[in-house]
């Protein structure tokens, strides 16, 4: 009898940011993950994360290299393309104050609409996309202020979207990689075929 076929490889953005908390939070799934530093490494992966941070020093590392015209062709070609806090920012069609975006996600995200890094605080958001309710910590963080029609809420807090996803691109406001909580982990793995609902390892809440 045939064994099961290998994982797909996951890739975490890791020039900056939590990429570390990120690939930690894959591994707990069970899945192979690559630390992404050169757009060269983008090769042989299903999907990619972008993790929190700073967006505009992001910004700045990624000028050493075309990433922008990478991450496009890479979800033109069937990648999944995820971020969370910073990379949610970068995602979008539309930032507020003005900066350079990959323009993946038709949204207007305006950047720290929370507040500064005093004002972060943790919550639970509505998810029922991802099961119920998840877990995510509130950095600086960055708001929705406006979604095209094509966009789809995923969570959200107070009634405010704070999850979306738009075909094959997830993006959201909150760090779920800083909690013991791996939906949003998962969601983007299975979403780029990366883990089989057969093949699952791992609890939904990494134990403590």
């Amino acid at each position: 009898m045939a064994g099961n076929p290998p994982l797909k490889l996951f890739g975490v953005l890791a020039l900056q940011g939590d990429f570390a908390a990120h690939a930690a939070a894959f591994r707990e799934l069970g899945l192979p993950v690559r630390e992404v530093r050169r757009v060269s490494e983008l090769d042989g992966l299903a999907g990619i994360i972008i993790p929190g941070g700073e967006s505009t020093t992001l910004l700045k590392l990624m000028a050493d290299e075309a990433w922008f015209e990478e991450l496009r062709e890479f979800h033109a070609n069937g990648g999944v393309v995820a971020g969370t806090c910073a990379g949610a920012i970068l995602l979008a069609r539309d930032v507020r104050p003005r900066q350079a975006s990959l323009a993946l996600l038709d949204a207007i995200v305006e950047r720290n609409a929370y507040g500064r890094q005093v004002d972060s605080f943790e919550a639970v958001v509505e998810a029922p996309a991802l099961g119920g309710r998840v877990a995510g910590v509130f950095i600086r963080a960055p708001r929705f202020l406006a979604l095209w029609p094509e966009v789809e809420v995923l969570a959200r807090l107070d009634g405010e979207p704070v999850l979306v996803r738009q075909g094959r691109v997830v993006a959201a406001t909150f760090h779920p990689e800083l909690t013991r909580d791996r939906a949003l982990h998962r969601y983007v793995a299975e979403l780029a075929g990366c883990l089989p609902r057969a093949l699952v390892k791992g609890p939904l809440r990494a134990s403590a």
